[in-house]
Order: C-alpha cells, then sequence, then structure tokens
C-alpha cells in the first residue's frame, strides 16, 4: 500500500494543512457603507500583515477603522479620498480614471470590495471604456472587459520589490510558504512510484490528464473535467 495522496490528506483537515486564521488581521475589502458620494479617511497606521504579502493600512473614517491595501509610497497622516479624483491612494471607480493609470484591488462586480491585484508591488493599467465599460490590463497582460461601475485604487501595492530577494536555502522558503499555510516542498507526481500517485512510475510514460469529476479520490488528479485540453496558440 502506498501513501494517500496530498489532497486525500488534506481532506481530513489534520493541522498541517489548516488555515493560519490567526494570521489575519481582518477583512481588507472596501467597506459597503462607504459606497456613494465622496468621503474622506486619515490613514492612522501601516501593520505588517504576516498572513498577506502586502502591509495592510488602518484608515479612520470618521471614528470608524478600516483596513485598507495601502498603496506604494503611503504614509501615516494621510489624507484619503473614497470617491474622490482619481490621485495616488485614493479609491475612485473605473469611469473616473484616466487612460493609462495604475491601478489596484480593482472590483470584478460593483459591491464585491475588490478582487484583483491586491499582492504587494501589483497593479493593472487602465486601457480605455466604451459605453458602461472598461478595459483593464492585468500584470498577466490579459485585458479585462469590466463594469465602469466597480471601484479601484489609484497607483501600485505597497511593498514592491519582494520577490527580487533570493530564499537562498530551502529552509527559508519553507518558513515562509508555512506562515501562509501552504504545503512545501511538493513533489511531482510522476516522481512518485505507481503505488503512490497516478501518475508515478515509467512503465506508463504519457498518461493522459483529463480525469472525470466523478473519479473516486486516489485516481482524482490532473485537470479534473477540463473545459478544454491541449496547447493554448499564442496570438500574434
Amino acid at each position: 500500500m502506498g501513501k494517500n495522496l496530498i489532497q486525500q490528506r488534506r481532506g481530513k483537515g489534520t493541522p498541517r494543512y489548516l488555515s493560519p486564521g490567526h494570521r489575519f488581521l481582518g477583512k481588507v475589502r472596501y467597506p459597503s457603507e462607504l459606497y456613494g458620494g465622496v468621503k474622506e479617511g486619515v490613514v492612522v497606521d501601516v501593520l505588517h500583515a504576516p498572513g498577506r504579502t502586502a502591509p495592510v493600512a488602518v484608515v479612520d473614517f470618521s471614528g470608524k477603522r478600516e483596513l485598507m491595501i495601502p498603496t506604494e509610497g503611503l504614509y501615516v497622516g494621510q489624507i484619503i479620498q473614497f470617491g474622490g479624483k482619481p490621485e495616488r491612494g485614493n479609491i475612485v471607480s473605473l469611469a473616473d480614471v484616466p487612460e493609462g493609470t495604475k491601478i489596484f484591488n480593482i472590483e470584478l462586480n460593483p459591491g464585491d470590495g475588490g478582487k484583483l491585484c491586491r499582492s504587494s508591488g501589483s497593479f493593472s493599467i487602465m486601457m480605455g471604456r466604451e459605453r458602461n465599460r472598461c478595459i483593464v490590463k492585468l500584470p498577466s497582460g490579459h485585458k479585462k472587459v469590466l463594469s465602469s461601475h466597480c471601484l479601484a485604487s489609484v497607483g501600485s501595492v505597497a511593498g514592491a520589490g519582494r520577490v527580487e530577494k533570493p530564499f537562498v536555502k530551502a529552509g527559508a522558503k519553507f518558513h515562509k510558504l508555512h506562515a501562509f499555510g501552504k504545503r512545501y516542498p511538493t513533489v511531482r507526481g510522476v516522481a512518485m512510484n505507481p503505488v503512490d500517485h497516478p501518475f508515478g512510475g515509467s512503465a506508463h510514460p504519457g498518461k493522459q490528464k483529463s480525469i472525470s469529476r466523478n473519479a473516486p479520490p486516489g485516481r482524482k488528479v490532473g485537470s479534473i473535467s477540463p473545459k478544454r485540453t491541449g496547447k493554448r496558440k499564442r496570438k500574434k
């Protein structure tokens, strides 16, 4: 008998795979009560967030403190406008963002609090708009069409340059990912024995990755019920 697969062990809910909830300071999103009109807040603190790649800013809006993703260059005492001018650090709707402006923490749907470009140093670029839709270029280069009523922060996320520092040794990466609740290192399935993984062993190379969604737990690896297969053609 071989060992259980990683996803089988993860499903048991043992402490090794539990999410480190105590490392998260709270929900970092656009507060729903601030939508509509122009509201000003003051940055009262910038905190280290162990469960995130970027720091977290504490912004005071008329006595109520909210957690926000800070922009590069943010400082304590800075005034942030919610729904004001498209200046660095402010939160505005995509309809008010000029073309070519860097933005982050972008909403996919109006009111969801921000979903895109939230990791340190990341940003998207406003490409253009047509009617009530805006075209945004993501860090991957993919262009996404979003509603002009979606909110976004102007600038880029603080903490840029994080990936430029090398880990140097595997132990440093292990402890770093352990803080995020990630498992490291991860052994490739093709490097295992057949008894340990469906992709293991050299007797059956080139095993198909596509698998039914109804497959049993020990076989459910690879591309589960994929919409498409094969290499994606590069656009010229």
